[in-house]
């Protein structure tokens, strides 16, 4: 029995997130279909994070056992081959048997991108999120790093999901500016539900004035999720990396 490690980059526009759902199309139900296809065994595939309805990838990891004789990195090319065009195996090969892909990482990084334009972009609607008021973006990056550190995010966290602890520890966030597109990058242990995109709703609210870098803070310890930010669309979030 082989464990085939696979690097999948995917937008996750047409999809209702990576876990499997009976009634819908997700990312992983259309992988395990490609899979099974290909092994003709029913294979299920293991991954790294549980991302949302309309949030894409490019560094997303995943495995799956099989007793297939296809050589591991041959896996790229056969899966892809079966696949549709917005999702693509980026690399494959054999790994250890118990490598776990959620339950080894260390951390993960994820990129939200503002278009902070009057006009709205047609090209870059469904990777974005068009933000037409104007913002501090030197604000924003001081507040960056009361976000750092481990502390207990449950103001950024929305409902819908149980966890043991909503305590995380936040590596790292920083502003990239490219035109008009606003790039946040957070880095961290692991994320809440819908962390990420109220933690970029909260730095808009920074940049727009209605709260000061330093309210992060209070908003943290206050624990209170009416305080934080709004939940920033789906749509301009994706996963870049996973640490291990």
């Amino acid at each position: 029995m082989k464990n085939i490690k696979l690097i999948i980059e995917y937008d996750g526009t047409n999809y209702y997130g990576w876990q499997k759902q009976n009634d819908k199309v997700t990312i992983q139900g259309t992988l395990e279909e490609a899979v099974r296809n290909l092994t003709k065994e029913e294979n299920e595939i293991l991954g790294c994070s549980r991302t949302d309805s309309g949030v894409h990838a490019r560094g997303f990891v995943a495995t799956f056992k099989t007793e297939s004789t296809v050589p591991p990195h041959k896996f790229r090319e056969a899966i892809n081959y079966r696949l549709p065009d917005d999702i693509v195996i980026l690399s494959s090969e054999e790994v250890s048997e118990d490598f776990h892909p959620r339950y080894l990482a260390k951390g993960k990084t994820y990129e939200y991108t503002i278009y902070n334009n009057l006009v709205p972009t047609a090209l870059n609607r469904l990777y974005s999120y068009h933000y037409k008021y104007s913002l501090d973006i030197e604000v924003m990056k001081n507040a960056c790093h009361f976000f750092k550190g481990t502390h207990d995010f449950k103001a950024f966290r929305s409902e819908g999901s149980s966890v043991k602890t909503t305590v995380r520890t936040i590596y790292d966030v920083n502003i990239k500016i490219d035109g008009d597109f606003i790039k946040i990058s957070v880095s961290g242990d692991g994320f809440l539900y819908n962390m990420v995109r109220i933690i970029v709703g909260t730095l808009i609210n920074v940049g727009r004035g209605k709260i000061t870098p330093e309210d992060i803070e209070k908003i943290i310890l206050g624990r209170d999720r009416k305080a934080a930010g709004d939940c920033v669309p789906a749509k301009g979030l994706k996963l870049t990396e996973v640490y291990y």
